[in-house]
């Protein structure tokens, strides 16, 4: 069935163009998503699904194909072309829609692809759509590996119409957002703040330019000719950002405040600072909740800036409930000193988009102020837009910030730094290790967490979390480990948080040492 190699899971399916991904793959998968949402419809019903797909080249092919899958199950379907996945599951949102998807391998390298799948709520609220749900994707899941061979035609044949307007609908959301969080007179602020943009040459661009040329930045695009030729390694990390030309050399060179990197699908968003600083993408989602948190102080009237003034806690009223910030347990600690600075909670999810999403609804449902939501990746969830990763959402809650507050992107940094728990954070922030070892399937990793939950579940200087993976915090020192396979690649991830580089690299070659006992039979 041309399955050996696919990696399917609750972000879609990936796999190697031309091997474990034919065009067979992608038809029937893309078929047995809109065999699943024709199950909750009625017959006479249409099912519309919008279709884009992230601009890497060899694209247009699977296009192709899933549309064609799309088509045999009856689904019509809005063909937009190279567009982001925020902007696919904007348009999803819409009434006249049931679905998206997108043709997307996220970060992966340039000779994968894959099919990402987005479903409607249809909510009164709006901002209905969303990746699916754990339970939801396994039923997908399920339907595309019963089936064999090309889908048959199941019902009277989908149409297919060109659409594109949801991407100046999405930019035209994102700066009012602006507005309404950058405070009063930001077009003062915002147009002394310069710019460069790096979208890896995909579908970033399609809406970041537009949205910074609408804000009225100063402007500075790399790697943004839409071409799908990748001019580095595509994932938003220091490594593939540092290389010569890269991000961090042109920020400072142009004298910009800020720099902002995509990955291919524009669902995730990483920073360079004012002197070409990787700061990651871990602050990506610190800084957006800070935005979000100045702007509800300043609705009330207090405008200050509040960070290292004792008043932590003050965003909470007298008989109302926290706010509630929802990440992943891979994200780093520094949302939990932010929320302790605003008075807010920190509720985390597995590992994955839907699982965060379904923690943010749950919330939702009983009546929980729920922020926001996110993972440490850079993928910001902000459901007044659209309750998927929105690379566009991240860049202007933080232009917001900067407008606001009039900071350099180093002192905001500074600023969150300066919320942590200990003298060693304060003065230079917390360091994050990330490591990853390949993986023949994600049952591999089951002995691996086994023994490390035997090894750690006894002691009782740590905790232990096995909802994804093993997590296992020392709360007394600031430090953490997670472990688990990962969702989108054959491999498993092992990071490690801690106040100091010292520190983290111990207690990572001693987890290490842990896993490679595993290895080795012990």
């Amino acid at each position: 069935m041309g399955e050996s190699g696919l990696i399917v899971g609750v972000s879609g399916l990936r796999g190697i163009v031309g091997q474990s991904l034919t065009a067979e793959v992608a038809m029937r998968y893309a078929a047995a998503f809109g065999e699943w949402l024709w199950e909750s419809r009625d017959e006479g019903d249409a099912v519309v699904v919008s279709v884009g797909r992230d601009g890497r080249r060899g694209g247009v092919d699977v296009e192709e194909a899933a549309i064609e899958g799309l088509l045999r199950s009856g689904c019509d379907v809005i063909r937009m072309g190279v567009a982001s996945t925020p902007t696919v599951g904007f348009a999803a949102s819409a009434p006249c829609c049931e679905a998206g998807m997108v043709i997307t391998a996220s970060h992966n390298p340039a000779q994968w692809n894959g099919l990402k799948c987005i479903v409607n709520d249809r909510e009164a609220t709006g901002a209905g759509s969303r990746a699916p749900l754990a339970s939801e994707a396994e039923e997908i899941i399920g339907l595309f590996r019963k089936s064999e061979g090309e889908p048959e035609q199941t019902r009277e044949r989908g149409i297919v119409v060109a659409h594109c307007s949801e991407i100046g609908v999405h930019v035209s959301w994102a700066v009012d957002s602006f507005y309404r969080i950058a405070g009063e007179k930001p077009e003062k602020k915002v147009n002394k703040i310069s710019v460069v943009l790096d979208s890896v040459n995909c579908s970033g661009s399609s809406m970041a330019v537009p949205f910074f040329e609408r804000l009225g930045n100063r402007l500075y695009p790399i790697a943004c000719d839409g071409s799908g030729d990748f001019p580095h390694t595509p994932e938003p990390t220091r490594e593939n950002l540092s290389g010569e030309g890269g991000l961090c050399d042109v920020v400072p060179a142009m004298d910009a405040w800020v720099g902002f990197a995509q990955d291919p699908d524009a669902d995730r968003l990483a920073i360079v600072d004012e002197h070409g600083v990787y700061i990651g993408e871990e602050y990506t989602l610190v800084l957006c909740a800070m935005a979000l948190m100045e702007a509800r102080r300043g609705k009330e009237g207090n405008g200050q800036w509040a960070v290292g003034n004792g008043q932590e806690g003050g965003e909470e009223k007298r008989g109302e409930k926290k706010a509630v910030f929802v990440v992943n347990l891979s994200t780093s600690r520094m949302i939990d000193d932010v929320a302790r600075h605003y008075g807010c909670e920190v509720v985390r999810s597995a590992v994955g988009e839907a699982n965060v999403v379904e923690v943010m609804k749950s919330l939702k449902a009983d009546g929980r102020d729920v922020v926001f939501g996110g993972e440490g990746n850079g993928g910001v969830i902000w459901a007044q837009v659209t309750y998927v990763r929105d690379s566009l959402s991240g860049m202007a809650l933080i232009m917001a910030l900067m407008a606001r507050t009039g900071k350099t992107m180093s002192e905001l940094v500074g600023m969150v730094n300066g919320m942590g728990p200990t003298d060693e954070v304060k003065a230079q922030g917390y360091t994050i290790l990330k490591a990853k070892s390949d993986l023949a399937s994600k049952a591999d990793a089951n002995p691996v967490v086994a023994h490390l939950s035997t090894v750690y579940g006894g002691k009782g200087d740590c905790r232990i979390d096995l909802v994804d993976g093993i997590r296992i915090d020392w709360d007394a020192k600031g430090v953490w480990a997670h472990v688990r396979a990962s969702n989108t690649e054959p491999i498993m991830r092992v990071i490690v948080e801690a106040p100091s580089e010292e520190e983290a690299e111990r207690v990572a070659l001693e987890i290490d040492g842990e896993i490679e006992g595993v290895g080795n039979g012990q």
